[in-house]
């Protein structure tokens, strides 16, 4: 008998074609596989063939970094196949799944330290289930010739292994050695005695640069931070294995299960050894491992973590060319570490972090995205929705796929804006993609709603808050839900600025069910920064007059602000109150501060009455009669934030959904018991993008 298989996914480019036909060789099985539009056509041939059976076969012996979403298949009359070959693509329309980038494997990296191997020590070696992907490609399908390897000839060797099927790199694009691969401006030693002398230095990774430095020098972090602009936000660093993770951090089985995964983000995990200046006064460190063979073969020159954050202008675009390096870093790093082949697409690492047994991701790129996600539902109109104004994604839905971009950074630039636009251009490009209908944010001054009104397409606005909604209901396809949605800033439907939302929300519509009583945001986007009028401001004069500011802000919270429900402000301004800061130094400080102070021990919360409005002054009170006890303050606030949510889980018999950037806060979901929250998808706004898209895919 003859089955025919159509097979979708993220199987081309990934060693599909080679694994089958190695498999099919190993069955005696005759036929073909080929690429096509839609992924992948397998035809074999055999007496007695157990369908079910082989396609459990197949799901069993899959390439690493291939993922089948469907499978097809019909029986068809036999055919004189002598043999079982593979057959040159079929591709018309663009539909196929973009790879991501994904870190050196453990095969390369046996080859790559073997003295007899031709590769030994090469700084490119990859495979095809290892190395860059979306990075270097200019168009579909992923051909050589379509990615910007495509100026280095293959030498004779290297011709060898990509034709032959049964070989690790057959079609592996990147594919190079000594002989015909691209070079390093400079020896890696001379970088790593860099290193070791306490000197900045900028090295180019899979997408984009790093500014490095020897994590264990005091001094050299901090000449870092000056040059950087940088005072308190927090390094990442690198490591050279997890043995040595683990004496700096305490880590989880599923922290070590992340951060070893073939993606290897930077993950959030708690501290054990205090190194001075990588992460001031909080309890985390963002930790990972090397991805790249340039760092593998750094590491072999010294075994201490090194800083490796990203070479970008605060919320700006990491920057992937040496020309845009030193016009802005010129003063910043004293040595480069380049390369010459091209970074086409921008990729800055993931972040992501264990919750229980599960994760968050905070920001979804290198190694994730893009992501591509496979619906049973055809759509019709051409979807492109532009995301929020931080954290920015875009997200496009045609035919039966939906797809989520890498990270774009917050849009607050003209650099950072240049790149949003970019990115719709990579993604029309790479797709043939000519969108019928935009979906944006409602906020007027967001830069992508800008963007998107100027395009004179159909356009929809979907509310903030209930983008996040459907980002949930659409990872975890749900029908309805009771939505908690949590965060700084969101445009509400009346004006006001919302952020302490509680929704009951479906697949085209949502009712605002509860809200945290609206305040005044005095000093507008400034109160982010500098919370204090805004926090004593919602004070009795009893309590009020304790703090230095008490008449300043009393004179300003009679002036006209906006209002806001924003819990994301709430974590400010208990911040504030209890004597943690007196300024937020980054996005996040004051939730990280609270959250460092948090004792398991301490049970006891403020019972706030859940009304239309969540009134949340009684927490307050509390703060400032306990000001200066951290714990004290930090465990009743949690505690209370999630007796919240509680009384509404017994309240409404619904799913719970969680979302928005308040549930970063890993020790508030810890808390909670039977919840949704968004894992692959970004909890929060990098995941908007995705929310406005699922709309139009259920409503157009």
């Amino acid at each position: 008998m003859r089955v025919k298989f159509r097979i979708n996914g993220i199987v081309q480019g990934v060693g599909f074609r080679p694994t089958l036909y190695k498999l099919a060789k190993k069955l005696a099985l005759k036929g073909y596989i080929l690429n096509s539009s839609d992924g992948v056509i397998l035809e074999i041939q055999k007496e007695n063939i157990n369908v079910q059976e082989f396609i459990k076969i197949l799901k069993n012996n899959l390439p690493p970094l291939a993922r089948i979403d469907e499978i097809e298949y019909e029986i068809l009359e036999d055919d004189n196949f002598n043999d079982f070959y593979i057959k040159e693509s079929k591709l018309t329309t663009k539909t196929t799944s973009i790879s991501p980038d994904i870190a050196v494997c453990d095969e390369c990296l046996k080859e790559m330290f073997d003295k007899n191997n031709r590769r030994y020590l090469y700084p490119f070696i990859n495979c095809t289930n290892c190395g860059p992907r979306y990075t270097i490609m200019q168009d579909i399908p992923y051909d050589r010739k379509n990615t910007s390897m495509s100026e280095f000839q293959m030498c004779e060797e290297c011709q060898k292994e990509y034709k032959n099927p049964e070989n690790r790199r057959y079609h592996a694009q990147p594919i190079s050695c000594y002989e015909c691969g691209p070079k390093l401006n400079k020896d890696i030693k001379i970088i790593a005695n860099q290193i070791k002398d306490g000197k900045i230095v900028a090295i180019k990774g899979l997408g984009g640069f790093h500014l490095v430095c020897d994590a264990t020098n005091e001094e050299a972090v901090k000449t870092l931070r000056k040059r950087k602009n940088r005072p308190k936000k927090p390094f990442a660093m690198m490591f050279k294995n997890i043995e040595t993770i683990k004496n700096y951090c305490e880590i989880t089985e599923i922290d070590e299960k992340l951060i070893l995964s073939k993606e290897k983000p930077i993950v959030l995990v708690k501290k054990k050894k205090e190194l001075k200046s990588i992460a001031p006064e909080i309890n985390k460190y963002g930790v990972f491992l090397p991805y790249t063979p340039i760092h593998y073969l750094l590491f072999e020159y010294f075994d201490f973590p090194i800083v490796a954050t990203s070479a970008n202008i605060s919320n700006e675009p990491i920057i992937i060319d040496n020309k845009e390096l030193k016009e802005k870093f010129e003063n910043v790093v004293d040595d480069v570490l380049d390369y010459d082949r091209k970074i086409v697409n921008g990729c800055d690492d993931s972040v992501i972090q264990s919750i229980k047994d599960k994760y968050i991701t905070m920001r979804l790129s290198r190694g994730f995205a893009p992501f591509s996600f496979n619906i049973k539902k055809h759509i019709k109109p051409k979807i492109l929705a532009v995301g929020a104004n931080q954290k920015s994604t875009i997200s496009l839905a045609f035919e039966n796929k939906v797809i989520l971009s890498p990270h774009i950074g917050d849009l607050g630039t003209i650099g950072s804006i240049e790149y949003f636009q970019r990115t719709i251009e990579t993604f029309r490009r790479l797709y043939s993609f000519e969108e019928d209908i935009i979906i944006c944010d409602k906020h007027p001054y967001y830069e992508s709603t800008k963007w998107a009104k100027a395009q004179n397409k159909k356009l929809i606005e979907i509310q903030h808050h209930y983008a996040h909604s459907l980002a949930g209901l659409f990872e975890f396809d749900l029908e309805k839900a009771l939505v908690i949605a949590w965060d700084g800033t969101g445009y509400g439907d009346d004006g006001a600025i919302w952020g302490g939302e509680v929704f009951i929300a479906d697949r085209s519509s949502y009712e605002r069910i509860h809200h945290f009583k609206y305040f005044k945001l005095i000093g507008t986007e400034k109160a982010v920064k500098n919370p204090a009028n805004m926090a004593v401001g919602l004070l009795n004069d009893n309590l009020a007059k304790n703090y230095k500011n008490y008449k300043l802000a009393q004179t300003l919270k009679k002036g006209s602000f906006p209002l806001t429900s924003s819990v994301g402000r709430i974590f400010d301004i208990v911040a504030y109150l209890g004597g943690y800061i007196e300024k937020n130094e980054y996005e996040g400080y004051s939730g990280i501060l609270i959250e460092k102070y948090y004792n398991y021990s301490i049970k006891k919360f403020i019972d706030l009455k859940i009304e239309k409005e969540i009134k949340f002054l009684p927490l307050l009170e509390f703060v400032v009669q306990n000001r200066g006890n951290f714990e004290l303050i930090s465990s009743v606030f949690l505690n209370s934030l999630a007796n919240i949510i509680k009384k509404l889980q017994k309240e409404y018999d619904l799913p719970v959904i969680v979302t928005g950037g308040v549930f970063q806060n890993k020790t508030l979901l810890t808390l909670l018991d039977n919840v949704y929250f968004n894992q692959k998808i970004p909890i929060n706004d990098g995941g908007i993008s995705l929310g406005q898209v699922a709309w139009g895919v259920w409503n157009l």
